[in-house]
């Protein structure tokens, strides 16, 4: 079983592109995408994410998404912080946001403005595959906004192969989370 869940704190960037809400993730051929996440395979599956993400965007006629470093360290610590803290949310026990988060990095430094959007995933087994976590998300209609939202034009991603313990019950698993953002000069 995969959950997936919004980020309800942060809004779209611009409009969504209408389309078939069947589109899957397969929409192209990314190596990787089928890893069950574990300790020595991370950069594949992250990138593997983001190149499902961005299948799924070209084939809906949408711009590909950049990876960004600070987009990716802002992943990187929200996953760390759910498995750390034993949680699965947005926004953190402490009332930090995903865009508080990006807010204080580099990311909009000398910027007239940013928005920010962030999917957050988990799942076990097979479950906790790239292709399987997209998948997921484009079924989900808020993710599914997140993803389609035309005006993002970088992305971080992070997965670890764990669970917070609120989760975990036993299983073997994988944590996901996606930055999408927009910088405005």
């Amino acid at each position: 079983m995969a959950v997936v869940l919004l980020c309800a704190t942060c809004g779209p960037a611009s409009s969504v592109a209408a389309a078939d809400p069947r589109a899957s993730a397969a929409a192209g051929p990314c190596p990787g995408a089928t890893l069950e996440p574990n300790a020595s395979d991370g950069a594949a599956v992250d990138a593997a994410t983001l190149c499902l993400v961005n299948a799924v965007r070209a084939a809906h006629h949408l711009h590909a998404l950049r990876a960004n470093g600070q987009l990716a360290k802002v992943a990187t610590s929200q996953v760390a912080s759910m498995i750390r803290w034993d949680y699965f949310a947005d926004v953190r026990p402490t009332g930090q946001t995903p865009l508080s988060l990006v807010g204080v990095t580099r990311y909009p430094a000398h910027t007239a403005g940013f928005a920010v959007g962030q999917n957050i995933a988990w799942g076990t087994a097979a479950f906790a595959s790239p292709e399987h976590i997209v998948a997921e998300w484009m079924a989900s209609p808020p993710h599914r906004a997140i993803i389609l939202t035309s005006g993002y034009r970088d992305a971080g991603v992070a997965v670890d192969p764990a669970l917070p313990g609120v989760l975990r019950a036993g299983r073997r698993g994988a944590t996901y989370a996606m930055e999408f953002g927009v910088r405005h000069f």
